[in-house]
């Protein structure tokens, strides 16, 4: 009887909307009541009918009466789905204002048992080596005695069907079985497997390149034939084709007529469907020794011209052009121009990039510039060049060995030249008193490693990003500068509570440079640490953290240390916030770290996501001034900075 009365109550409620047109009725809110075992925000994304935001300006949301007949078994879909088969929804109301232009929808769920997981048996599995079988064995996600969730199911099938397909069987084939007992709440799923035969890779047809030789194509893949097949070998030259960024479309698939013209689509994922003009290969033997493999490919425009305005309370406007030809000479060398105008930096950059250095693996890149640094306590000038050798180990790691050539110029600012007190603290930093200048030879050869495991480097929900890089400067190779410098940057980013809607970024930083001799004339002014600004401790502006002069200008230190904490939240549609926490220093000296030194900031912001990253606005509050502080020539009482860019802080 409860369930008709809500019923006749929702019927007179959608009598009284028909009486307005279809789509003039908007949802003000939709609420569940009952909803334990699942997730209420992905339940809500799964129904047709949506809440308006509740933002002025935001996305509106109309009632449509089919629609929500409709959601009402897409509830009990959603449920079986996640193992509650006889979940059911027991009543609902949809309440009309007074106005009748707007509705409250409450829905009432009774949930029922769950089917829960007994058991996950696989088999037909002892062709994989054992540890392999052990590792799909702990990795699946099903858990025992935990709902029977159908996607878990497809994602353990998909797991099984590729871990057979890792060990030389590209057309194993899994049937998933399961038992729920006689109770039907007692789920045992069974995974079986039909592995095939053990196969090798086998000759390789390349189709639908033009000006992009053979040859670059097949220095790209990292198999040859008779090596033993492997899907992630696949992937990884499919992969190493894409980032070549000659091709609008590349896809290697391996061929067998018989199981295609049966019905059976290719084991790897991707479109395959026959270019023009190609010819089907000969029918051959099912589930081959050596399987052939066929790579095809589409060039896309080889030259790219790109040019954007931007502004940031940093930088303010700012203007960026840059051009770049692809397959320059051939072998898939490109070679380019950048060039840069704002408030903190500008000049050219030319760029070469040769990504097959002897071995697949291996990248070479060379760069020349002339570039102009702009900070509150001085401008510097680097005019030379670059080398680099990077070694890609997997699609997340990689190692580099550089070597650095350029002939650096600093000058300090007019307000501590103009000031005959800082005389003996211009020459401690190796500048000339009398000019404010600082010119020499830097002559240094880096090492850099980095590995990420995240999700989006726009802006990333998951995973991790570590990178480390040292230098040493005038010793191997003689210059004016003499110095060593070691660096890390640690960043984490960890899902809260389920789905992407919150997320916590952590970083970590950390740097040092010494000078040999003990002497800071042998590090270049343009060289020092600083902190401070939009993607640092977001309370002060962009260099105004580090050890000041007499006259209370920011110079620069050796030591660096930074931490930030940030809680990001979706709040609607593209828009989202923040709140974090930000500390961090500079020393004057090497190895100066003091952890009870560190200035603090805290703030909040506003994200609004876009193709190229989030358009970023944050607001940070100082929780401890720094004393002294001269910006832009005037002492500093202002204890908040306000940031305006494009990209996450980190």
């Amino acid at each position: 009887m409860r369930v008709l009365g809500r019923v006749a109550l929702l019927a007179v409620a959608l009598s009284a909307i028909g009486c307005k047109d279809e789509g003039t009725i908007k949802v003000h809110s939709l609420q569940f009541t009952g909803v334990k075992a699942v997730d209420e925000g992905r339940l809500k994304d799964a129904l047709a009918t949506k809440q308006s935001s509740k933002i002025p300006w935001g996305k509106k949301a109309y009632f449509d009466r089919s629609r929500f007949d409709a959601d009402l078994k897409r509830i009990q879909a959603f449920y079986a789905d996640r193992g509650y088969p006889d979940a059911r929804v027991t009543g609902f109301d949809v309440k009309l204002n007074d106005k009748q232009d707007q509705v409250d929808v409450a829905v009432n769920i009774s949930e029922g048992e769950p089917v829960r997981i007994e058991a996950v048996n696989f088999e037909g599995f002892e062709v994989l080596p054992g540890d392999q079988l052990n590792r799909l064995r702990k990795q699946q996600p099903l858990q025992l005695d935990q709902p029977r969730d159908r996607q878990l199911v497809v994602t353990t099938h998909e797991m099984a069907v590729n871990a057979l397909r890792e060990y030389g069987y590209p057309y194993a084939k899994v049937a998933t079985k399961e038992d729920d007992g006689a109770d039907g709440k007692r789920a045992v799923l069974i995974f079986s497997a039909d592995p095939g035969k053990l196969s090798h890779f086998g000759p390789v047809t390349i189709q639908g390149n033009k000006s992009v030789s053979n040859r670059v194509i097949e220095r790209q893949l990292t198999f040859k034939p008779g090596d033993l097949y492997r899907r992630s070998v696949v992937q990884d030259s499919q992969r190493r084709l894409y980032g070549l960024e000659l091709f609008q479309f590349a896809n290697i698939e391996p061929l067998n007529s018989d199981r295609t013209q049966s019905g059976q689509a290719p084991p790897e994922s991707g479109p395959a469907s026959q270019p023009d003009g190609a010819q089907p290969l000969a029918n051959v033997a099912p589930e081959p020794d050596q399987i052939p493999m066929r790579v095809t490919v589409a060039e896309g425009n080889h030259q790219r011209v790109n040019f954007g305005v931007g502004y940031g309370t940093e930088e303010k406007a700012r203007i960026d052009a840059e051009y770049h030809q692809l397959n320059f000479f051939g072998g898939a060398r490109s070679a380019g121009a950048h060039v840069r105008y704002s408030a903190l930096d500008r000049g050219i950059r030319l760029d070469f990039n040769q990504p097959y250095f002897f071995t697949p693996h291996f990248s070479f890149t060379g760069e020349v510039q002339q570039w102009y640094t702009y900070t509150p306590a001085y401008r510097s000038v680097v005019t030379g060049g670059k080398v680099t050798v990077t070694h890609r180990t997997s699609q997340q790691s990689s190692w580099s060995i550089s070597n650095t050539s350029e002939r650096d110029n600093s000058t300090v600012s007019e307000t501590a030249l103009s000031d005959p007190s800082l005389y003996a603290s211009l020459i401690a930093l190796g500048l000339n008193p009398i000019t404010g200048e600082q010119n020499g030879t830097l002559n240094a050869l880096g090492f850099d490693i980095q590995h990420s495991t995240a999700d989006n480097l726009l802006n990333a929900h998951r995973g991790y990003q570590v990178a480390f890089h040292t230098e040493e400067a005038g010793r191997v190779i003689p210059g004016t500068f003499n110095y060593y410098a070691l660096s890390a940057d640690g960043r984490q980013y960890q899902r809260l509570g389920g789905g992407d809607r919150f997320v916590l970024a952590s970083r970590l930083q950390i740097g040092n440079i010494y000078p040999f001799g003990n002497d800071e004339d042998n590090i270049p002014f343009s060289k020092r640490y600083f902190l401070g600004g939009a993607t640092s401790v977001r309370g002060w502006g962009r260099y105004e953290i580090s050890p000041l002069s007499a006259s209370g200008q920011p110079v620069g230190g050796d030591a660096m240390l930074a931490w930030s904490e940030e809680l990001r939240a979706a709040i609607h549609g593209n828009l989202g916030g923040v709140i974090f926490m930000d500390a961090g220093n500079v020393w004057a000296k090497s190895f100066g770290w003091k952890l009870n030194d560190l200035r603090y900031a805290i703030g909040a912001g506003l994200r609004y996501a876009t193709p190229i990253g989030p358009i970023r606005f944050d607001y940070g509050y100082q929780l401890n001034p720094i004393p002294n502080l001269v910006v832009n020539g005037e002492a500093n009482y202002r204890r908040w900075r306000m940031h305006f860019s494009i990209g996450q802080a980190f």
